[in-house]
């Protein structure tokens, strides 16, 4: 793992992680990229990025970036041995602060900055300025200043205060009804503004948020513990989930990330610099 700085406390609300990778897989082949309740934005160093959705060969994408809003199946990252880069997870309210546009917009999405509509210039010129830098904690301050910048003239556009209470309630395992009951709205309406901002209806960015957390466990507890510890009623219900979310087993996913999750720590948010590449 590239040691690097944390995000800078300014960003926190924007930015889960912001992980550079400078990965040697040993032979070409493909990485899966999972759900998540964030956005991922790559930005790959020396070679474009690959990305399809897993099994959709018509799909596959190559650019300098790629950009992927919420989204509840796999994605395939094909690559031809080595990758380098820097990936960032954005939440809900920094793809309105960063991105100028609310996640709804890309979800489903496996995009790059040249295709997305109407991203601010500041971001589209970050890939050329990234590969004139000549060190690893160049690019990455050279991608915190480019954030920065745009946060602060964004003038914090983060969704309306409700929303972003029902997504936090959301990822937490609030039953929907009481998620609605807590800021005040009707289930239906609730439905309609959490899918407006995210892109996803709130039973599956709860599903998504769910097996998020069952990921940051797996190689770290018993399946059948994580299946408890998540909200699954057993382990076969977490493996269901997991075939089709993932595409495959945990024990499968663990299997194939080995050793990348080997040396993880559980304890930080938004995953670790072995969890590279997930659109």
């Amino acid at each position: 793992m590239i040691p690097v700085a944390p995000v800078p406390a300014a960003l926190r609300r924007y930015v889960v992680s912001r992980i550079p990778y400078d990965v040697d897989f040993g032979a070409p082949g493909v990485h899966r990229g999972l759900p998540s309740t964030t956005l991922t934005f790559v930005l790959p160093v020396d070679e474009p990025i690959r990305v399809s959705w897993a099994g959709r060969d018509e799909t596959l994408h190559a650019g300098w970036t790629s950009l992927s809003g919420l989204h509840t199946a796999p994605a395939a990252i094909h690559h031809t041995g080595t990758q380098r880069g820097v990936q960032l997870a954005l939440t809900v309210a920094g793809a309105r602060v960063l991105l100028g546009r609310p996640a709804a917009d890309l979800a489903g999405a496996l995009t790059d900055l040249d295709e997305a509509d109407a991203l601010p210039a500041l971001l589209r010129a970050l890939p050329e300025r990234l590969h004139a830098a000549p060190t690893w904690a160049a690019r990455v301050a050279l991608v915190d200043r480019t954030l920065a910048t745009l946060a602060a003239r964004a003038g914090d556009p983060a969704p309306r205060a409700e929303v972003a209470r029902a997504l936090g309630l959301l990822t937490s395992a609030v039953r929907v009804a009481d998620v609605a009951g807590d800021v005040g709205y009707s289930r239906r309406r609730l439905t309609s503004l959490v899918q407006a901002e995210c892109g996803l209806a709130p039973k599956a960015f709860q599903r998504v948020a769910r097996f998020e957390a069952a990921r940051q466990l797996l190689g770290v507890r018993p399946l059948a513990e994580v299946a408890t510890a998540c909200g699954y009623s057993d382990q076969a219900h977490l493996t269901r989930e997991w075939r089709a979310l993932a595409g495959c087993t945990p024990t499968t996913w663990l299997r194939e990330e080995f050793p990348f999750v080997q040396d993880r720590d559980p304890g930080r948010g938004g995953g670790s610099g072995h969890e590279h590449l997930n659109p």
